[in-house]
């Protein structure tokens, strides 16, 4: 095989770029470190053989087998990402709502900005809109938080002091349980408390650096940042939580020599951190691949953590409305006043959709209608799978005319005698003794035809891929 090295990098990229894998991946960056450098060497003159191919790829072949042979959770990810374009733009012709404007720094958004990023557990990603616009956590820190509270000290030590049941009241409502425990981590009360749990010990630096580290890793390679004018703005205009703070001391709800106003200071940083739809996606996808970013596959929260994580999201995650959503969608989510809402559909995909135009109990309009709108068209539901029920469409699995369509260009391939054809379907895992209509196989086919030039396809189905002669039909 001789290819100048430029047709290398472009015929490598375009077919892996539709599989969903982004150049940037961080498990890609020895192949893409050997394609430039091949690249530069060359200056465009230089014909990449065998030695030189199995150099770039060869530290990533099993990635990019499993990426050809459509092996990943998601087979036809360019259908999928069409489909989530479509959901994207019929989306944004949603109006209403009105952007968050007692925190000064939020009230600066448009309420134009929309974005759509997604991350599967394969580390298939794609993104639609405004992508790359940071923007805070606000309470989609809260699952976070929790989850690393949880991997950290454990559930039991955790839920000493706080519940797990929905409140049926505002996010930040001076309520209590029945135990005098802020009702759950996703409402402010219980957050605050969260966050008087994570390394006590530590200053303010060290225990900012240490949550940090922890959302970096979720996140992979993508970014994760800090606006100090929202912390200083959460801090100007932060009476409600406050108040809270001090009703939770009265209460008796920190820990024994606990700092309320050291845990009000580090909540407020931590609704301070930044993200964008694309690092958002893999954090959620982290969660949805069961505590390992799927992107570095560094296992960064126990599976105890994140299930435990997901639960009170589906439970307790989008405010007053988190019943309704329950019900309609499905699936765990959290949101949060700056527009974002954090989506994740376990084992399959993490989702980070932002607008910042809110409803009125405090949801991103756009993000609402976006996630109700993925689950008619797709079997994400929690229990759309349940037997006699109206089928949609599983991304998980390719179509009939996929599996019909393969069995087209193999036929082809061998009346043609296409051997280069034959060979590459073979290494995708194409069923080389898939039958036609009458029951032939390639094979057959490739045979039928009788020419010499034909010899080597027939060799290539019966010798390498192994087809039996024997098929019915013959």
């Amino acid at each position: 095989m001789y290819l100048p090295p430029s047709g290398l990098f472009t015929g490598l990229l375009e077919p892996l770029l539709l599989t969903g894998l982004w150049t940037s991946d961080p498990r890609l960056r020895d192949c893409m470190r050997h394609l430039r450098q091949a690249m530069r060497e060359s200056a465009g003159t230089v014909m990449v053989d065998q030695k030189l191919f199995r150099k770039c790829v060869g530290a990533n072949i099993l990635l990019l087998t499993q990426a050809f042979r459509r092996k990943f959770i998601i087979p036809d990810f360019e259908v999928f990402a069409s489909n989530m374009d479509q959901l994207y733009y019929s989306t944004q012709r949603q109006e209403g709502g009105h952007v968050a404007d007692y925190i000064p720094q939020l009230a600066k958004f448009s309420p134009n900005l929309w974005g759509v990023s997604l991350c599967t557990v394969d580390g298939q990603r794609h993104s639609a809109g405004d992508t790359k616009v940071p923007f805070c956590l606000q309470s989609c820190v809260k699952p976070l938080e929790y989850a690393i509270a949880v991997h950290e000290i454990g559930t039991e030590h955790v839920h000493r002091y706080v519940g797990k049941e929905p409140s049926g009241l505002k996010f930040n409502q001076l309520s209590l349980n029945d135990e005098d425990k802020p009702h759950n981590p996703m409402v402010n009360a219980g957050a605050i408390v969260i966050s008087s749990l994570l390394k006590p010990n530590s200053n303010k630096a060290e225990r900012f650096d240490y949550v940090m580290e922890y959302l970096k890793k979720m996140a992979g390679t993508e970014y994760v940042g800090f606006s100090n004018a929202t912390f200083q703005s959460e801090k100007e205009t932060g009476d409600r939580n406050f108040a809270i703070g001090y009703y939770l001391k009265e209460k008796k709800c920190f820990p024994e020599n606990a700092d309320m106003i050291a845990a009000l200071d580090f909540y407020f940083q931590l609704c301070s951190i930044e993200v964008t739809c694309e690092s958002g996606c893999v954090m959620a996808a982290t969660l949805a691949n069961g505590g390992i970013c799927p992107i570095t596959g560094e296992r960064v929260l126990s599976a105890e953590a994140v299930r435990n994580t997901l639960s009170l999201m589906h439970s307790c995650g989008m405010y007053d409305f988190s019943g309704q959503f329950a019900f309609h969608v499905g699936l765990p989510a959290k949101s949060g006043v700056s527009g974002a809402v954090l989506l994740v559909v376990p084992n399959i995909m993490g989702i980070m959709c932002w607008s910042p135009p809110l409803d009125r109990v405090g949801n991103s309009v756009r993000g609402i209608h976006f996630c109700q709108e993925l689950v008619s068209l797709f079997n994400f539901h929690n229990y759309d799978n349940l037997r006699h029920f109206a089928r949609k469409l599983d991304p998980r699995r390719l179509s009939l005319d996929d599996r019909n369509k393969s069995v087209v260009n193999l036929m082809f391939a061998a009346y043609s005698g296409d051997v280069s054809a034959l060979r590459r379907f073979a290494l995708s895992a194409v069923d080389m003794e898939e039958k036609d209509y009458d029951s032939r196989t390639g094979l057959h086919v490739a045979s039928a035809e009788g020419a010499p030039t034909y010899f080597s396809g027939i060799k290539l189905f019966s010798h390498i891929a192994c087809t039996s002669p024997y098929c019915s039909g013959l």
